[in-house]
């Protein structure tokens, strides 16, 4: 499938310090463009106050039509990189369902699990 097909374009699970626990891109990028996304993505869900919209859609450096779905739980910020075609409250759902299956396999699930 061309890339440019893919609804999901990253899944990042980073720390309160911007450090990424988990990082899976669905395109192809280089390791400093990672790392540029995670520091951009990092800064902009992290100012956000968690009573606010989980959405963006300002991430200059994944570029136009992508949104950021995310949600904070504790210490991690778990953050979805999906295209126009894709539904905000669906992914939500998919952030749910994938904390609460980490959850059941290491029970209490915490940073360090991660890493």
């Amino acid at each position: 499938q061309n890339n440019n097909e893919l609804m999901i374009k990253a899944i990042l699970v980073i720390n309160n310090h911007g450090q990424a626990r988990l990082q899976r891109f669905y395109t192809t990028t280089t390791s400093k463009k990672r790392q540029e996304v995670i520091h951009e993505v990092y800064s902009l869900v992290s100012k956000r106050s968690d009573t606010v919209c989980n959405f963006l859609e300002d991430c200059k450096s994944l570029g136009k039509g992508i949104k950021l779905i995310y949600r904070h739980y504790a210490t991690l910020y778990f953050v979805f990189a999906v295209d126009d075609s894709e539904s905000e409250l669906g992914i939500l759902d998919l952030i749910q369902v994938f904390v609460e299956a980490l959850d059941k396999c290491f029970e209490n699930v915490c940073e360090l699990d991660l890493i």
